[in-house]
């Protein structure tokens, strides 16, 4: 095991790794690849752990590793200078504490190596477990430089005993685009969540469908997770929970690069988005849109940008609360000023990767 975490003679390159949830059809985390690699100083090279390797060369011409064999990261890391966590929340025991223990070694085997390790835009926790807080406040100073994405996270680090600065998240540093949606379709960024299972479902599905109705658009439902969401409106149907007129309106749209997903967006009316990164790439379009909580995240994000968030969380919902707040936003775009604020707050994130230059 020493031969993989120490530091045994090897070749090393004058590759970055970057490590993240890269390549595994989630268009949030492409977006962060984007903006990662954006904002990378010309003099570094790239290396991405990545599960579907052959997609992230097509969108982006650059070097991977599979992300699922930690022995492969492993050996890749050896040959590369530094290490950089991108952007996420990758430091989390909600997916389970093996995913926290995979980055843990990463971390660990660079310091053994002596080679740098930033944390970049990071997200923090949630950590449920103890001993996962225990890990992730000896990590935390092993970093060579942080930022986080959002003051919940810094402040949580601040009492695992370490402080640094926080911005927004980085996907906001991506272009704005021109909103083109007056008339145009309702796209519904949903996901399947614990907080609506079968007959919760039926206030916004019914509010959806009174809202296309009054307002005689199309809804485009675009699964922003291609493994997780892509079946939704399909088992919605199977369920029984889909009235007729939203059934009649509505039709799938897969979206394969955040790029497809901002021109979806431009030309909407209003998004609903539930994943956070579907509501910051539909604000970055200049879209309309609403919310849907079902993490804390995308409640400071709404609050951030100012747009109406629905608290997932709330069983109280009713269909005529949720038609009203949507035909609120709908064709109501998000102010420009607060567009540049949240992208002049990702400048550190790019500061930050200045010390990789060479």
């Amino acid at each position: 095991m020493s031969s993989w975490f120490g530091s045994a003679p090897t070749r090393v390159t004058t590759s970055v790794l970057l490590c993240g949830y890269y390549g595994e059809h989630n268009l949030g985390d492409d977006a962060l690849l984007d903006a990662l690699l954006a904002q990378l100083p010309p003099s570094v090279t790239p290396l991405v752990t990545a599960f579907d390797q052959a997609q992230i060369s097509r969108q982006h011409g650059v070097a991977s590793v599979n992300r699922r064999s930690l022995r492969a990261v492993l050996k890749a890391l050896r040959q590369c200078r530094a290490l950089v966590l991108g952007g996420g929340s990758l430091l989390q025991d909600s997916t389970s504490f093996r995913s926290l223990l995979y980055y843990a070694a990463l971390i660990t085997a660079a310091r053994l190596q002596g080679k740098p390790v930033l944390l970049w835009a990071q997200g923090l926790g949630p950590l449920r477990r103890r001993r996962s807080r225990a890990l992730v406040r000896v990590l935390l100073p092993l970093a060579s430089g942080i930022t986080w994405r959002d003051s919940s996270s810094a402040q949580l680090a601040r009492q695992l005993g370490v402080a640094a600065p926080h911005g927004t998240d980085a996907v906001w540093s991506l272009p704005r685009q021109h909103w083109l949606g007056l008339g145009g379709p309702i796209v519904v960024c949903w996901r399947p969540t614990p907080h609506l299972q079968g007959e919760a479902w039926k206030p916004y599905l019914q509010a959806l469908e009174d809202l296309a109705e009054q307002t005689e658009r199309e809804v485009i439902w675009l699964p922003f997770h291609r493994d997780q969401d892509q079946r939704l409106f399909d088992q919605l149907q199977q369920q029984g929970l889909v009235g007729d007129a939203l059934v009649r309106r509505s039709r799938v749209v897969e979206a394969v690069t955040p790029s497809e997903a901002m021109a979806l967006f431009r030309s909407a009316s209003l998004v609903l988005a539930m994943r956070l990164h579907a509501l910051i790439l539909a604000a970055l379009a200049g879209s309309p849109v609403s919310a849907l909580s079902y993490d804390p995240k995308v409640q400071a994000c709404a609050t951030e940008l100012g747009c109406s968030c629905i608290d997932l969380a709330d069983a109280s919902a009713e269909a005529g609360a949720l038609l009203s707040s949507w035909l609120e936003a709908f064709e109501h775009p998000p102010a420009l000023a607060c567009l540049e604020a949240m992208a002049q707050a990702t400048a550190m994130h790019r500061a930050l990767l200045t010390t990789l230059e060479v």
